[in-house]
């Protein structure tokens, strides 16, 4: 207890700078994608009505509806143009001023959806959705690099999982204040949709006091100086000689200090296999069935004969336990590794989704099996945040090194956006063709992943860059492994990292 009372006053500089790069950072993407739900009903009436004012005759139903997509859509595409751009921003000008950039276009977006109803245009909800998508897709990739740079080894699982964390928050927050009983009114909608310009206004003020961070400074930047000073700011006063020489270590390993493009990483050798793994990971996470998840919980509950005026209020029970469990994990990360949280987390996911398909099935044959699916959802969120929510965003931040850390989060966000795109259209047709034996795909998808991450993902918990690197470099497959088979027979040759 004193160790960790100690920890907190030293180390108050890094907590301090964890609240503000959360509050500015993922917090407002996950407040973006709860609130426009509960906003729905509301947009749409306002759209038919500006439309009725200034042309004299209503919407037909089905162009309202396309224009309410286009609403909820843009802002993905918008993220996919941001998380393009992220990689480049970040180099140019660094994480802080590209954090404090991106706080102004949010106020910006802010200002269009607030207005909006004022001046009656609908279009400037569409730009202001477009902004905050763009916004989205830069802080959630630049937010994640900054707090893996920031924190030293011993608390970088924990940095890494609040950006988790904060998304979380803000997806909780956006289902209580959009409850009817608060902002979801149709008088407060649009102050709903940009009470977030507050959080964005929040960094812009506190962000300047905080450093760069110190990997960026020595590496790239090759500023010794300003990097004590920063470490000195986030980690209180110290010997810092052993993150020194790590850093001094890294950038000796790396071929040039130059940030490398995206299409350079693609083509690196040495990064082939934390490529792979960056894919599976992200490939995973979209597959891992929580979006059905959500997306069944209303019917499931309905089923269960809750009553209909406290089933808008699970969503937020849901929530909370997502919350609670991805906090949980932030305290635990850094003493079972991220390795094992996320395979682990993936088989307990399968094993739940394996109970959860014969529950729905059952439901009409036993009423009492409702009741278990709703206990089922709960788990499956826990277990969710548990392992694979708070572990993922970590290993992706300390597997690749300041070189090609940025172009990662490029391709990682990409792929998110990209499948949030592709599964937004195709999941809904799923659903209707295979009912709840829909998540017998996304439980292949668990146990594959599970087994890959077990296999050849090495542990990064309290390693350095070149650690890592080292542990990915003895990873062997396919044509090179054969050809040193056949070389020299008596070795022992693995196909999977020495754990």
């Amino acid at each position: 207890m004193a160790s960790r009372l100690s920890d907190l006053i030293q180390y108050r500089g890094l907590f301090q700078m964890m609240f503000v790069l959360g509050i500015g950072g993922s917090f407002l993407p996950g407040f973006h994608m709860s609130v426009i739900s509960y906003s729905s009903m509301h947009i749409k009436r306002f759209i038919n009505k500006t439309w009725l004012e200034r042309h004299g005759f209503p919407l037909h139903q089905e162009t309202i509806t396309l224009l309410w997509s286009l609403i909820v859509s843009i802002y993905f595409v918008g993220g996919l143009l941001g998380s393009l751009c992220s990689g480049y921003l970040s180099e140019k000008y660094g994480k802080k001023k590209c954090l404090l950039g991106n706080n102004m276009l949010l106020i910006v977006a802010a200002l269009h959806v607030g207005f909006s109803r004022t001046v009656q245009s609908f279009e400037m909800i569409l730009i202001g959705r477009f902004l905050y998508g763009i916004s989205a897709g830069i802080c959630l990739n630049v937010h994640s690099q900054y707090l893996g740079e920031i924190s030293p080894k011993k608390y970088r699982g924990f940095a890494n999982t609040t950006a988790m964390l904060f998304l979380t928050l803000g997806k909780v927050s956006g289902q209580i204040v959009g409850l009817r009983e608060l902002l979801g009114t149709e008088s407060l909608w649009s102050v709903l949709l940009s009470i977030c310009g507050i959080a964005a206004f929040f960094q812009l003020v506190f962000l300047p006091f905080f450093p760069e961070s110190p990997s960026y400074l020595f590496v790239q930047k090759e500023d010794t100086e300003g990097c004590l000073k920063a470490m000195k700011q986030l980690w209180g006063h110290g010997d810092y000689k052993v993150e020194i020489d790590d850093m001094r270590k890294e950038k000796a390993a790396m071929k040039s200090t130059k940030t490398m493009s995206v299409l350079e990483l693609v083509k690196e050798p040495s990064l082939r296999w934390q490529l792979y793994i960056l894919i599976a990971l992200m490939m995973s996470f979209q597959l891992c069935g929580l979006n059905a998840i959500y997306f069944y919980a209303f019917e499931v509950f309905r089923t269960a004969r809750l009553d209909e005026d406290i089933i808008p209020y699970f969503p937020i029970g849901i929530g909370i336990c997502e919350l609670f469990s991805v906090i949980l994990c932030s305290s635990i990360i850094d003493r079972f590794g991220r390795r094992t949280l996320l395979w682990g987390g993936y088989g307990v996911m399968a094993g739940f989704l394996a109970f959860l398909v014969t529950a729905l099935s059952l439901q009409n044959q036993f009423s009492w099996m409702a009741y278990c699916s709703v206990i089922l959802i709960f788990l499956f969120i826990i277990s969710f945040g548990i392992g694979p929510a708070g572990a993922s965003l970590s290993i992706v931040a300390e597997i690749f090194n300041q070189s090609a850390r940025s172009s990662a989060f490029v391709i990682y966000g990409t792929i998110g956006w990209t499948g949030l795109i592709i599964i937004g259209m195709t999941f809904p047709f799923a659903v209707e063709a295979l009912g709840p034996f829909c998540f017998l795909i996304f439980m292949a998808v668990l146990v594959i992943s599970g087994i890959f991450f077990y296999l050849f993902l090495p542990e990064t918990k309290g390693k350095s860059i070149v650690e890592i690197a080292k542990e990915f470099s003895t990873i062997h497959f396919g044509k090179k492994l054969l050809l040193t088979v056949g070389k020299k027979p008596t070795e022992e040759h693995t196909f999977c990292t020495k754990l």
